[in-house]
């Protein structure tokens, strides 16, 4: 099991294997705030272990029964909460492609930032981003400076995370850094 040993570990019941053969080679940054706009709550720990109680908020009623998870998530603090080991398929991408290549969730690692499409994320999270994204390229060298892509380039006009916010500049200079 390929666990990131900064991370705290949640096991998610939303995810499987990889197909047989399958390269992981494709890192899928994301956000999500659970209610939208709202951090530090117990909300995205819920939807991705099947205990979000839709009577809590009334978005939560919109998105009950959603089986979805990321392999990881980075809080607001820098914190990193694991929920898929590495190895296995995560359920993160929905309808995608990459470069002609459909299905990106069985090849992809999805990240996911507690964040909004136009809040900036903070210091510790990028700080953490640039962490994991080492320890992953490092166990995963198909994962290259340009296969690492945002939500909304695999599936356009249906997903805008990380969103206007998120600075691609600087994380993708940390990352250049490190190969």
């Amino acid at each position: 099991m390929v666990l990131y040993n900064n991370a705290s570990y949640t096991s998610s019941p939303h995810f499987d294997a990889r197909p047989d053969g399958t390269d992981v080679s494709l890192l899928v940054i994301h956000n999500i705030s659970l209610p939208p706009s709202q951090f530090g709550t117990p909300g995205i720990r819920q939807l991705f272990t099947s205990t979000l109680n839709p009577e809590e908020h009334p978005f939560y009623k919109e998105i009950a029964g959603l089986r979805v998870s990321a392999h990881c998530v980075i809080y607001r603090t820098g914190e990193i909460e694991q929920f898929v080991p590495f190895e296995q398929r995560a359920w993160h991408a929905g309808v995608s492609s990459f470069q002609g290549r459909s299905r990106c969730n069985d090849y992809a690692i999805g990240i996911e930032l507690e964040g909004t499409d136009t809040l900036p994320f903070t210091d510790a999270q990028y700080k953490a981003l640039g962490e994991l994204t080492e320890f992953i390229t490092r166990h995963y060298p198909r994962i290259t400076l340009g296969r690492i892509v945002g939500h909304n380039d695999i599936a356009p006009g249906r997903k805008t995370d990380p969103g206007e916010s998120f600075d691609w500049a600087r994380y993708r200079m940390r990352v250049a850094g490190l190969t």
